[in-house]
């Protein structure tokens, strides 16, 4: 398919029109987006992206359509597992809730950015090299081995070598002032902890674009769908945090779903590879006669993984427990050390209370799934006695 100079102007200019609309209108002033706000704007983001594809099957045919849909599915779950780490990443850094959304769109945009160079040095080297079909393939099947190992929230770090240089050359104040990335502290202009918190994001994104870039491009080759399918799964991602973020320690065998969709876009790149191939030792240097997988075939396990993936996540009793659990021991640490609203303080015990009720309703062999339930219950202690205080 080929893309003119006008229509990729085009579109980078809406997709940045876009990223300021959102930045001008919905986060320059700092507050907690409503479930309405979230839904609203999370749909309306989904529908561009869709409308977007629609557009590329009228014009550029079916084929394209569905290389398009492909990458934009594969790229948005992984950017809803990719979620998991930012919501770590703002309670390790205490960040007020009406404060996170300069940090998520800078996340956002950081993001479409490194990718975007990913993107242009993954089409060089492809256009250079066939090998890099092997090294993409080898990749993914690594990645997709790391996420089936077992993991908590202890294994993502928002420690990450960004942050720790950052702190060594950066000296930030200890509280934070609204989203501000400086304020004035003892008569001195000084850095506050939210550019740590951007510096982490910024880490964390670098990593996630070494596996998301090889992902797409084993689902199209075509430079211009490789972009725009990355772009838009990001677009909307600030929304997505808030609207699902109760939802995301409920989705416990995304991780797995994603390590099979992941092994099987890397299968398709090796078997791409083995069909192209002009590596000596391989075959003499000649390609091999083996079959490839469709681009049809490729949307339709796509989404038949994400599908199972999600409705055994909701259904299963273990992510019940582990959802509540998760967002109990989240809301206490809010509730004793970052939020200092009173509305919001008020807001977050009467979840809690909430949530102790709906554990004690559980039977006994699914209380005993609540990892670290000392921890929570001491958590809990101390939100109740802060709570009698007050």
């Amino acid at each position: 398919m080929h893309v003119s100079a006008t229509v990729w102007w085009l579109t980078i200019l809406g997709i940045v029109g876009l990223l300021l609309f959102d930045f001008f209108f919905h986060v320059r002033k700092s507050h907690v987006p409503t479930l309405r706000e979230a839904s609203v704007w999370s749909a309306l983001y989904v529908g561009i992206a869709l409308l977007f594809g629609v557009g590329v099957w009228m014009f550029g045919g079916s084929e394209p359509g569905a290389e398009y849909f492909a990458g934009y599915v594969t790229e948005k779950a992984l950017s809803v597992d990719n979620l998991f780490v930012f919501l770590v990443i703002m309670s390790s850094f205490k960040v007020p809730r009406a404060d996170q959304q300069k940090a998520l769109l800078f996340g956002i945009v950081f993001s479409l950015l490194a990718r975007s160079g990913f993107i242009l040095v993954g089409a060089a080297l492809i256009n250079m090299f066939a090998w890099v079909f092997y090294l993409f393939g080898l990749i993914l099947l690594l990645t997709a081995g790391n996420l089936l190992k077992p993991e908590g929230e202890e294994s993502h770090s928002p420690d990450n070598l960004m942050v720790r240089v950052a702190r060594r050359l950066l000296h930030t104040s200890d509280t934070y002032d609204g989203d501000k990335l400086f304020t004035v502290q003892d008569g001195r202009r000084v850095m506050t902890p939210m550019l740590l918190v951007m510096i982490a994001i910024g880490g964390t994104d670098i990593l996630f674009a070494l596996d998301s870039i090889p992902a797409i491009f084993g689902l199209t080759q075509n430079v211009y769908l490789v972009f725009t399918a990355t772009a838009f799964s990001l677009l909307g991602l600030r929304q997505l945090y808030f609207l699902i973020d109760g939802l995301l320690d409920r989705l416990i065998y995304l991780a797995y779903g994603l390590a099979v969709i992941l092994a099987f876009i890397g299968v398709k790149l090796i078997l791409h590879a083995l069909h192209e191939n002009n590596v000596p030792f391989i075959n003499d240097g000649e390609p091999v006669p083996v079959v490839e997988i469709s681009t049809g075939l490729s949307l339709s396990v796509i989404i038949g993984v994400l599908v199972i993936t999600v409705l055994a996540s909701l259904f299963s009793a273990k992510g019940r427990v582990q959802n509540t659990a998760s967002m109990m021991r989240r809301h206490a640490q809010e509730y004793l050390d970052v939020e200092h609203d009173p509305g919001l303080r008020t807001e977050l015990y009467g979840k809690l209370v909430a949530g102790e009720e709906q554990l004690r309703g559980l039977p006994d062999k699914h209380r005993k799934l609540v990892r670290q339930e000392a921890e929570l219950k001491e958590l809990l202690r101390r939100v109740h006695e802060e709570h009698d205080r007050s």
